[in-house]
């Protein structure tokens, strides 16, 4: 398998302006559409990742991309309920920080490939790489296609609350049960209480062309 396969997966309506496709895409990503197919197509894949056999892939922006969503989104979704669900996450974000440093986050052409590039820094449970996943899609609102930026804006609210549940715990609360950590009083109440990040639906606005025939 070559990382086209995993960008022609993952970006299967990228071009499309249409603002319906969009959204519908945005669901297929984050509310487990992909789960199926990822579980059958990609776990030899993501063993290979694991163990630094597509290292090379990190060469080029577009593979490195394929790389990031592979160890980042993949792992998320073939392990998840369990701890290996986040192994992979140090080595996605190693690849985020080196790839915007030498210039590959910027040669990316369209958001949603600058989204997957920076969203292993939302998964972090360090402040500043939760601060510079804000700050990156921030602008990510400002420089896209007036069409795509009513979406864009709840993806950046979605990494400030990310970004808020890290400054008020210092970790991501909903993930201490399978990690074996012991849940404090206060994590206890917000899981039980708060809707969590990313369980949370899409406002009205967005959510509205879910339902459109």
């Amino acid at each position: 398998m070559i990382y086209e396969d995993v960008l022609r997966f993952w970006f299967r309506v990228e071009g499309n302006t249409d603002i319906t496709a969009m959204v519908r895409q945005w669901e297929w990503w984050f509310r487990g559409g992909t789960s199926s197919y990822i579980a059958e197509n990609f776990i030899p894949l993501l063993e290979q990742a694991a163990r630094g056999e597509l290292d090379i892939w990190s060469s080029q922006p577009q593979s490195r991309l394929a790389l990031i969503i592979v160890l980042d989104q993949f792992s998320r979704t073939i392990y998840k309920g369990t701890a290996q669900a986040f192994a992979q996450d140090s080595k996605a974000r190693a690849l985020t920080l080196e790839g915007i440093d030498i210039g590959h986050y910027a040669a990316l052409e369209t958001p949603w490939e600058k989204t997957f590039f920076f969203l292993p820094l939302g998964h972090s449970e360090d402040i500043k790489h939760l601060e510079l996943a804000v700050e990156l899609a921030d602008q990510l609102v400002l420089e896209a296609p007036v069409e795509y930026r009513e979406l864009l804006k709840f993806s950046a609210e979605q990494a400030r609350r990310h970004r808020d549940v890290i400054a008020r715990f210092g970790r991501h609360p909903h993930r201490n049960e399978v990690l074996g950590c012991l849940a404090t009083p206060e994590e206890l109440e917000y899981l039980a209480n708060e809707q969590l990040v990313h369980t949370r639906s899409m406002p009205p606005h967005l959510s509205q062309f879910l339902s459109n025939s």
